[in-house]
């Protein structure tokens, strides 16, 4: 069970990429983020957080408002990741962009939902006490960091190696514990209604997942043997970016990512460059909303809707079947 697929981070730090990860790691400006002083209050997702020690990468001012936050989930800063990583940021600061890298394995990011981050609030479970933290500026510091950074932007990328058919557990644990109650979902509408699939604490901002996996590209189609890529990452492009109001693009995969040479390592920059030139315009995927009159009061599909037909696709306007 254990393929190149599935390897370990290993698999991805092949000798003919190590070195070109080195050499496009210069050119960087790097600027702390000053701390920040929140108001109290009413709570909104944009006062959530107190302040930050990550790390900024700035170019020109920016001409749109928000930043691209970019959230890299990779043990091995000489993987094909890493070199990746600074390349799609180099590029987006040299195009007007205020973009803001985190590396989670390097920040030394705790994953561990646990009592510790609501232990100052009150609550009958672990969620209504997240509510209580989050709305009473409770939670710890490095949620709300990570926090403000979400809110601070228009576009959130993911890159992660895909391991065991998903992402890194310090990944998880990041959704985990920054997207709390009272951040990310549990907010309610004018009419008291639960805003969720299709709107939500995040509403308006966008999602990219870029994904490096052993595997070939057509084994992670629609008729491969692992899955469509689509399909495999449901639970981060719909149940978690859809349910809170992103907007999910397309996952960006990297396939064959163990096996990488100078030629295709530069294909794979080129290829990525113009992916990140349509993130504010390129169409998302378009999942059917809660709201949208597509469901039952049970949240089912209605039955004069793809009748008949099952599994995940059926819950996308854009359904390719």
């Amino acid at each position: 069970m254990m393929d190149n697929f599935h390897a370990p981070p290993s698999t991805e730090t092949a000798t003919s990429t190590g070195h070109i990860a080195k050499a496009v790691s210069t050119g960087l400006r790097i600027f702390p983020l000053p701390p920040l002083h929140l108001p109290r209050g009413p709570y909104t997702p944009e006062m959530s957080v107190l302040g930050t020690s990550m790390t900024r990468y700035e170019s020109n001012p920016v001409t749109s408002p928000g930043s691209i936050l970019w959230i890299i989930a990779h043990p091995d800063a000489d993987s094909l990741s890493h070199s990746l990583y600074r390349r799609g940021v180099e590029h987006l600061r040299h195009t007007e962009n205020h973009v803001v890298g985190v590396d989670l394995y390097a920040a030394r990011w705790n994953p561990v939902l646990s009592d510790d981050d609501t232990s100052a609030a009150t609550g009958a479970t672990l969620s209504d006490r997240q509510r209580h933290a989050t709305l009473n500026h409770m939670l710890p510091s490095d949620v709300t960091q990570q926090q403000r950074l979400v809110a601070d932007a228009r576009i959130v990328i993911v890159q992660f190696p895909l391991w065991w058919y998903g992402m890194p557990a310090i990944l998880k644990g990041w959704f985990d514990r920054v997207f709390t109650n009272g951040f990310a979902f549990g907010l309610r509408d004018r009419d008291g209604r639960v805003r969720k699939y299709g709107d939500g604490g995040l509403a308006g901002r966008r999602l990219l997942p870029i994904v490096t996996a052993g595997d070939r590209a057509d084994a992670l189609g629609p008729r491969g043997i692992s899955g469509d890529i689509d399909e495999m990452l449901w639970p981060l492009l719909h149940g978690t970016a859809h349910y809170t109001g992103m907007l999910p693009l397309r996952p960006h995969l990297i396939s064959s990512a163990d096996r990488i040479d100078d030629t295709t390592h530069r294909r794979h920059v080129r290829t990525l460059a113009t992916r990140l030139a349509t993130l504010d315009t390129e169409s998302p995927i378009r999942y059917r909303s809660l709201r949208g009159g597509d469901y039952t009061d049970t949240h089912q599909l209605q039955p004069h809707i793809e009748p008949g037909q099952r599994g995940l696709t059926i819950h996308r306007v854009d359904s390719p079947n």
